[in-house]
């Protein structure tokens, strides 16, 4: 995939955290008239229906024979796991607290990609990844104070983020042998089907409130947070080195917990604030690189590749 200037990356960026911040409290929002698992269903059926429309051109890189396994992983982690247990979770605990869980996504997305992808790790990774695990115990402990919050809440949202790392990285990692958009199109349209099917089981389509705050709500989600915010993520993350660009998302419960404050009468609390500033600085340093031999080896592989 041909690389982003530094114009594109920051234009890119201030788009997704924007837009995936908002999408928190307008799921909080969405969940009143809906129940949870046909909701996601709903709106990732929706999101791959407008990206298929894109892909079609492209039909002959969709490859199904050889890429299905491929389609149907990603399908699992990104949507149905992800998707799934975000949108229960949302049902245990306030928007702004579960998506300052989540994104500790970045911090396992580092290791992750140490792990499977060969990336860097160095000592001010592992300080930042224990910092962060500090940082997602401290927000935890505000769970449990509040009223509105649970431990079911909570475990949901750590297995959001361990689901969301997972397949990002495989995503990176297989991103040579397929199309972008047909990846991210095909992952939708399985999980939506998935997930409308299971909440056809277990939830009731009559509890579904068709009034005109849900179908927007259902309508914004689905086009700009789903469609849009994936085509994005999935562009910086395949143009760039998986842990760096996920360093940047730290901004999204920033935004989450300010939309929440503003429009859902969210409180922000002590231990949410050091939470957050705990995950911050994780993030920072398991980003953080000053070995100059390694730079120095990652400038000869993009001049390589420039030449």
């Amino acid at each position: 995939m041909k690389k982003l200037s530094m114009k594109q990356t920051i234009i890119y960026l201030i788009v997704l955290v924007f837009m995936w911040g908002v999408n928190w409290p307008l799921t909080k929002l969405a969940l009143a008239y809906t129940p949870p698992i046909l909701f996601a269903g709903m709106r990732t059926l929706i999101g791959g229906g407008i990206l298929i429309i894109f892909a079609l051109p492209k039909y002959n890189t969709l490859r199904l024979k050889e890429n299905w396994h491929i389609y149907l992983i990603s399908s699992l982690f990104n949507i149905i796991l992800y998707y799934g247990l975000q949108t229960i979770g949302l049902n245990y605990m306030p928007a702004g607290l579960f998506s300052a869980i989540v994104f500790l996504q970045p911090v396992l997305l580092g290791l992750f990609s140490w792990i499977w992808l060969g990336e860097t790790m160095f000592g001010m990774k592992i300080i930042g990844l224990i910092l962060g695990s500090i940082g997602v115990f401290t927000l935890s402990a505000t769970g449990f104070n509040g009223s509105n919050s649970s431990f079911l809440g909570i475990l949901l949202a750590l297995g959001t983020a361990v689901c969301w790392s997972l397949g990002i990285v495989f995503m990176k990692k297989t991103n040579e042998q397929v199309d972008a958009i047909w990846t991210i199109s095909i992952q939708l349209i399985i999980g939506g089907l998935f997930l409308i099917g299971s909440g056809s089981v277990f939830e009731k389509w009559s509890e579904i409130i068709w009034n005109v705050p849900f179908i927007s709500y259902l309508l914004v989600i689905s086009i700009f947070v789903i469609a849009i915010g994936w085509l994005i993520y999935f562009k910086l993350i395949s143009s760039g080195e998986v842990s760096r660009v996920g360093s940047y998302t730290f901004l999204i419960p920033l935004v989450s917990i300010l939309t929440s404050t503003l429009f859902l009468d969210e409180d922000i609390t002590l231990n949410l604030l050091m939470g957050l500033m705990l995950i911050v600085i994780s993030i920072l340093l398991v980003n953080y690189n000053n070995n100059p031999k390694i730079n120095s080896e990652k400038d000869k592989v993009r001049l390589r590749r420039a030449m």
